[in-house]
């Protein structure tokens, strides 16, 4: 009998995930909105995405067994909305929309963790007198309720830096901020959660760091379960852009079984139930603190390949099970690798890109570099300053997954592909090169 699952914003390196998963052959996996709508889009026409997706599963002519996503905002949402529609199993839309904004989040964890969560503020950067409400002492992040990716994020350390990060949040805010606005109609919000500071609002969080990861789990009928963490490599000129993610984490085991019960405390907490999850964290090897970072209540896409090397099959398997309602046997340790690596291939500079890869160029590389994939997010002529979805202080334009014995053989052979891979970027025209990039 087929399992008929409907994953939001279905593209063809997510089909393939899914195809590695236990029962795969005994699941359709149907795409539900089209990718191009729910993935950086210029815009989220979220009233139309409710009614076309809604549209979808009434004309499917299959029965709907499981919806499932693996995108930032609003697919969790959607998701919310969708499984209510058709009694299946997931956290309610107040539960998603309370996990998703940075402030209503920090407000339940201060909570239950505080001492695990930075001092942190809202503030309105409408208001015309924003820059002297804020509390916080430099330097400090400023970003924006609702986003994701890193997204008009901002590291403060002065007033004139305050002033151009508001100046570029006030700009981009409202992408996140209306469809959010809209969705809020749709759920009743607990008394506890201020309302009035709404998606038009930015969290300001003093810094903290130290080695960072994120453990990926589910809770199911409110027990929370970790199976798995991933490490996160930062660098760049303020050392705050992600390089790498690298698994298995090689974090010591007793400073991962204390993140582990501050995760049992956070996401119950949020009111989330049934549903997958990621939280990040940093561990600060001086002061031996733990902080945490965010909560997300979906799988990190990026982490399935790496599942897929070490443990044979992606994450994706937890995400159906949950939302069927089976228990989770996962993970098998099953993979063909010891260990695995997404890189993040960034530029620190605009520029426009002049050769990208040929399909051919692509295919030789990762014949000749056995375990590894390559994906150009860039194409020819393509100005980096003017791409979507990038975070302030760089661009990322491409990943390359590698699988191998560990994290050092797999740096060094980064390193040797990237040297050869014809990727060839020119400068920015010279008439608005001027001012360049915050």
């Amino acid at each position: 009998m087929t399992t008929h699952v409907f994953v939001i914003g279905l593209d063809d390196f997510n089909r393939r995930q899914l195809q590695t998963i236990r029962g795969a052959d005994q699941c359709a996996f149907h795409n539900l909105l089209p990718y191009e709508m729910v993935v950086d889009p210029e815009e989220y026409p979220i009233e139309e995405m409710i009614e076309r997706g809604r549209r979808e599963l009434a004309e499917a002519g299959v029965p709907v067994d499981a919806i499932i996503g693996h995108w930032d905002f609003p697919t969790t949402a959607l998701l919310a909305i969708f499984r209510r529609d058709h009694g299946l199993p997931g956290p309610s839309l107040a539960a998603n929309l309370i996990a998703e904004h940075k402030y209503w989040s920090r407000l339940r964890q201060q909570r239950v963790i505080p001492d695990h969560i930075p001092a942190f503020q809202s503030l309105d950067p409408f208001d015309p007198q924003a820059e002297g409400r804020v509390e916080l002492d430099f330097p400090f992040w400023i970003k924006p309720a609702i986003g994701f990716s890193s997204q008009m994020v901002y590291r403060v350390a002065d007033a004139r830096e305050l002033h151009i990060a508001l100046e570029g949040l006030r700009r981009g805010i409202r992408r996140f901020g209306a469809p959010f606005a809209h969705l809020l109609e749709l759920a009743p919000l607990p008394d506890d959660i201020p309302r009035q500071v709404d998606a038009h609002y930015c969290v300001l969080e003093k810094p903290i760091g130290g080695w960072q990861c994120t453990l990926e789990g589910y809770i199911q009928q409110g027990k929370v379960t970790v199976y798995g963490t991933v490490d996160s490599i930062r660098g760049g000129p303020l050392g705050s852009s992600l390089l790498r993610y690298e698994f298995p984490s090689e974090l010591p085991d007793g400073v991962r079984a204390r993140m582990v019960e501050i995760t049992e405390r956070t996401i119950p907490a949020l009111e989330l139930d049934n549903t997958p999850f990621n939280v990040e964290y940093f561990w600060d090897r001086e002061t031996d603190r733990i902080w945490l970072l965010e909560v997300n209540s979906r799988i990190s896409k990026s982490h399935c390949p790496l599942f897929v090397d070490v443990c044979g099959a992606s994450h994706h398997e937890v995400a159906v099970d949950i939302a069927m309602g089976h228990r989770p046997e996962f993970p098998r340790w099953e993979g063909r690798y010891r260990a695995s690596t997404k890189f993040m291939l960034r530029r620190f500079e605009d520029g426009v890109v002049t050769r990208v890869p040929s399909a051919a160029e692509l295919a030789a590389l990762e014949a000749e570099f056995p375990g590894t994939r390559i994906l150009m997010e860039v194409g020819e002529g393509d100005r980096l300053s003017e791409l979507r979805g990038q975070e302030v202080y760089s661009y990322e334009v491409g990943v390359i997954f590698m699988g191998g014995n560990d994290h050092r053989e797999l740096e060094a052979r980064y390193r040797e592909l990237v040297a050869r891979l014809p990727l060839e970027f020119g400068p920015p025209p010279r008439s608005i090169r001027e001012g360049g990039r915050h």
